[in-house]
């Protein structure tokens, strides 16, 4: 199984994604028979390496937002001890 394959959804793998579509309107038939197999590896290691870019871009935004929030911590502290 896969995601949806908009394209918008997944600019990275745009192309293999229209490459396996017209693999799947050119060979209705055989496509049950493994015509398209090769194109749906090829998506499926680029959905993981797109996954994998994603998760590094999460990460790194939520380390940012953690800083933030114990920056922010560390102040509210020392306002409450100097009242």
């Amino acid at each position: 199984m896969h995601p949806h394959l908009t394209l918008h959804r997944h600019p990275m793998c745009a192309e293999i994604i229209e490459e396996f579509q017209k693999c799947h309107v050119d060979h209705p038939m055989k496509k049950f028979f493994g015509e398209c197999t090769e194109l749906k590896i090829k998506l499926d290691r680029c959905f993981r390496q797109e996954k994998a870019v994603k998760r590094k871009a999460n990460f790194e935004e939520s380390k940012k937002f953690k800083e933030q929030l114990q920056a922010y911590k560390k102040e509210m502290a020392e306002k409450a001890n100097e009242s």
